[in-house]
């Protein structure tokens, strides 16, 4: 192992992805995460400056390009500096009173009579 590789599970916390090494660990051993599209299982996998990861973290999935290893779990400044986030941008929500009156964002809310009705005759489609 080169200098400028480093453990997956090491990486990851180094980075401030995951809490803890033994979570990133099991979230390796889970098979959730990619290393340049191919899924590995094992925490022990290097990383190295180029490589992209992709894995889940909480409702999101990062994509992060790996810039260089770590040497320790610092400050968030040092922690940022270790890779490049490649996931597209989350969207922008409007606010409610910027909205044309009775309109609604789509998925927010209650559902309306034609999304229930849409809702059930899809289900009573799938019984059969």
């Amino acid at each position: 192992m080169s200098a400028l590789e480093q453990r997956v599970d090491r990486w990851l916390w180094f980075a401030r992805m995951i809490k803890s090494r033994t979570q990133a660990a099991s979230l390796v051993s889970a098979g959730k995460v990619r290393l340049n599209g191919t899924r590995i299982d094992k925490p022990s996998r290097n990383v190295k400056p180029g490589d992209v990861l992709t894995f889940p973290l909480g409702d999101h999935v990062r994509v992060l390009k790996v810039l260089d290893a770590g040497t320790r779990r610092g400050p968030a400044p040092e922690a940022q500096a270790l890779y490049e986030d490649l996931a597209p941008p989350a969207t922008v929500k409007v606010a409610p009173d910027e909205l044309p009156d009775g309109e609604r964002e789509r998925g927010s809310g209650r559902p309306t009579k034609k999304e229930r009705r849409d809702r059930d005759a899809f289900h009573s489609l799938n019984e059969d």
